[in-house]
């Protein structure tokens, strides 16, 4: 990306309109309306944009949860302006909970896209706290709709030092990959302390294509997560090529 990026809050009525606006042509939906964006910024949450090359290309919104921290409900970016705006905004968010004392940002993603996996797990640090089946209920926006909303629950603790990074080769398989369809092991999760779970390579586009094989990754990916869960493990890492890592705690001492 050639062009300037710029990360800043957005607070005066217009902005708060544009941001509407980009969200629908983010997810092909009205997720959020101009007027609930503007209430959110007035009453002191976060409403952040970036703008390439001064348009609007990417947007961040969180409000406060009972306990203090933040929880970011929604941030996304136009395809076309993808490589770096993300991770942008997330850093913008940090430094904006910092200045305000908070020292926690929570969120929700799609345990299937692995961009945002690898990058809330493996830039950011994020940690995650939970696998949230169905969570949204039925959704139908372009991205989500024809496939259930499972969500991973992330918690990123700002001040949190980074966690060593386990070898994936050295785990076991619990869900591979059989050329684009999710292809599953007899591996017991609860025999192994190093673990590793594989995503599809484009969820996005696969459901477009293939909505059957896009459903049978859904379940393999869950039950191998919540399986790996019950057994004590949590995720702790995610690799560039789309596969989660996960450990058992008494390894991880």
């Amino acid at each position: 990306m050639t062009e300037t990026l710029v990360v800043g809050e957005l607070t005066a009525v217009a902005d708060h309109h544009d941001a509407a606006e980009l969200i629908t042509r983010i997810w092909g939906a009205r997720l959020l309306e101009a007027g609930l964006i503007r209430t959110i910024a007035h009453v002191g949450g976060y409403v952040a944009g970036a703008r390439v090359g001064g348009e609007l290309a990417g947007i961040s919104i969180g409000f406060f949860a009972g306990d203090g921290h933040l929880h970011s409900h929604i941030t996304g970016v136009l395809p076309g302006a993808r490589g770096g705006v993300g991770q942008a905004l997330k850093r913008h968010q940090r430094e904006w909970a910092r200045a305000r004392g908070v020292r926690a940002i929570s969120w929700t993603f799609d345990p299937l896209v692995t961009r945002n996996a690898y990058l809330n797990v493996h830039r950011l640090g994020a940690r995650v706290a939970a696998y949230l089946p169905d969570f949204y209920g039925t959704m139908a926006d372009a991205i989500n709709a024809g496939d259930s909303s499972d969500r991973l629950y992330a918690v990123w603790e700002l001040d949190r030092a980074p966690r060593p990074r386990p070898d994936v080769s050295a785990a076991t398989v619990l869900v591979g990959r059989d050329g684009p369809a999710p292809a599953r092991t007899a591996a017991a999760p609860g025999e192994h302390d190093l673990l590793a779970v594989a995503m599809p390579e484009d969820i996005l586009a696969l459901r477009a294509a293939d909505p059957a094989t896009a459903r049978r990754w859904r379940t393999a990916v869950r039950e191998a997560l919540l399986g790996a869960a019950a057994c004590g493990h949590e995720i702790v890492d995610v690799t560039r090529d789309g596969w989660y890592v996960l450990c058992r705690e008494r390894q991880r001492e």
